[in-house]
C-alpha cells in the first residue's frame, strides 16, 4: 500500500470506525497528519487547530479499525487518556 492510497483510504472512510485497516494504512496515516501539523504549527497557530480538528475524527476511525486488525476494541484508544498508563 503506498502513500497516496492510504490517504485515500482514510478520506473516504473518514467516520467509519467498523471494519480493518492495515498497518501501512495507519502508520502513513499517522506520518501524514504529522506532517501536516507541522507545516500548520510553523504557518499558524489558528491554522494548526483547524488541521487537528479536521484530522480529529479519521485519526480516531483509523485507530479503531487498526484496533480491530489486531483483535481489540477501539475503545481502547482511551487508554491514552489515563495519565501516565496512557503515556
Amino acid at each position: 500500500m503506498t502513500f497516496v492510497e492510504s490517504l485515500q483510504i482514510c478520506f473516504k472512510k473518514y467516520a467509519d470506525f467498523n471494519g480493518r485497516a492495515k498497518r501501512p494504512e495507519f502508520w502513513w496515516w499517522a506520518l501524514f497528519v504529522f506532517l501536516i501539523s507541522l507545516a500548520a504549527q510553523m504557518l499558524s497557530n489558528t491554522l494548526s487547530m483547524l488541521v487537528s480538528l479536521g484530522t480529529l475524527l479519521p485519526s480516531l476511525a483509523v485507530g479503531a479499525r487498526r484496533l480491530h486488525d489486531i483483535g481489540r476494541s477501539g475503545w481502547w484508544q482511551l487508554v491514552g487518556l489515563i495519565p501516565f498508563l496512557g503515556w
